[in-house]
């Protein structure tokens, strides 16, 4: 249920800020939502405001060290999900099963896991929704366009090259804050 302060206030920021927003995720119960490109600390902020505009209950993905006081529990409410990013302790799989025990759930992720440059995008988010057979919804933030929005929505299949290819040709058109730092996820190096 979107509360009409939640509207307003992501209005508010918008108007400032003279961003828009685009494309409206579509009716699904269960999703993962690609944020990128993933180059500032911006990004959230632009994430968060369509997430309140529409009034979407997506969880994310921040690293454990933010989930202090006083911040812990805002990150809790606003659908923070603590990752230690030192152990290696099967996220994957855990949030795939959470998916698929769930109802309806949103995970959004940033693939590049860090705003600094990254050549090579993580692809747990792939694989979690391959593993909960859940759909792919490709989220941006454009900075030349000056717009937050949803894109097309992707079915993961059996060939995880192609489809990054294909991830990586509609991310070729968005602009990030800082491109120098944003490369897309289809590179030859690649790895899971």
């Amino acid at each position: 249920m979107i509360s009409v302060f939640q509207k307003l206030f992501a209005r508010v920021c918008l108007l400032i800020s003279g961003w828009k927003l685009e494309g409206e995720i579509p009716d699904l119960r269960k999703c993962v939502i690609i944020g990128a490109p993933h180059t500032s600390n911006w990004d959230f902020f632009f994430g968060m405001v369509y997430k309140l505009y529409y009034g979407l209950n997506i969880h994310f993905l921040i690293k454990k060290e933010l989930f202090r006081f006083p911040f812990r529990w805002v990150f809790h409410y606003i659908g923070g999900i603590p990752v230690d990013r030192r152990k290696h302790d099967n996220l994957v799989e855990q949030l795939g099963e959470k998916m698929i025990n769930s109802e309806c759930f949103y995970l959004a992720i940033a693939p590049e896991g860090s705003r600094k440059a990254v050549m090579v995008w993580k692809r747990g988010f792939y694989h979690i929704a391959k593993k909960a057979g859940v759909p792919i919804v490709l989220g941006y933030m454009d900075y030349r366009r000056r717009v937050v929005g949803v894109g097309p929505v992707f079915y993961p299949r059996n060939d995880i090259e192609k489809d990054m290819k294909e991830i990586a040709l509609f991310y070729s058109t968005i602009q990030a804050k800082y491109p120098a730092f944003f490369y897309l996820p289809d590179d030859k190096h690649a790895h899971d």
